[in-house]
């Protein structure tokens, strides 16, 4: 059964600023890298994103040409955003590009986002629960992921792109400074966002793929077959 998600994905099309297609170039050629490609495996499937609205299967009697129109009216409501100077930094064992101030834009957009694709969200199932553990998350976690399917949302939510799994203790040296000299070049520089899109998990394993781009008002609307997206 396919799933689908909310997506920020700047340099999602070639007429972006060169801040945004510069930071996508630089994801996708470190995802490319042969060395790391055992920590970044999972990253990759998942493609150059950060996340709005977390993975989930479409409810009983929502189709995905509804998911998509929803999104056209959710983008054409708003303004481009910008993401603040994106660095590396390590989220727990994983290593992330996270704003380098405070990305109240970037939140409200998150948490609007999550309210408004909620009616499309079907509930967890008991094998969706389980793999998620609430058992081991604190109790603010599990509040947020019992009512919305997710943990990481509104006051629990940060804005990041992820760049690996979870890096072994032994390789934290080595990743943290191939990840500095990577994205030396695009650190510390803000970027415009202006376009959500919605990516689709075309069945349990695959890669995510990008099903459709949605733009912010002002931006002229982009054909889904002239997307690149990771793989």
């Amino acid at each position: 059964m396919k799933r689908y998600a909310v997506y920020a994905v700047p340099g999602i099309n070639a007429e972006e600023a060169a801040e945004a297609i510069l930071l996508r170039t630089a994801v996708d050629d470190w995802y490319g890298r042969p060395e790391f490609g055992d920590l970044t495996m999972d990253a990759q499937r998942y493609g150059f994103h950060a996340t709005l609205k977390a993975p989930f299967h479409l409810a009983a009697g929502r189709t995905e040409t509804q998911l998509c129109a929803a999104a056209d009216a959710f983008a054409a409501a708003r303004g481009p955003v910008v993401i603040p100077a994106p660095a590396p930094t390590a989220m727990g064992n994983f290593r992330a590009l996270v704003p380098g101030r405070d990305p109240e834009g970037l939140a409200a957009l998150a948490a609007d986002a999550l309210r408004e694709f909620e009616g499309f969200r079907a509930p967890l199932n008991e094998g969706d629960i389980r793999r998620r553990r609430p058992e081991l998350m604190e109790r603010r976690e599990r509040e947020l992921f019992e009512h919305w399917g997710y943990p990481y949302v509104l006051d629990k939510f940060l804005f990041h792109f992820t760049l690996t799994g979870d890096v072994p203790l032994e390789r934290t040296a080595e990743i943290d400074v191939a990840i500095k000299d990577h994205f030396d070049g695009v650190s510390g520089v803000d970027v415009p966002l202006t376009a959500i899109a919605i990516s689709v998990e075309p069945k349990p394993g695959a890669a995510f793929e990008i099903l459709s781009v949605h733009p912010f008002a002002a931006h002229t609307a982009l054909e889904t077959t002239d997307v690149p997206h990771s793989s």
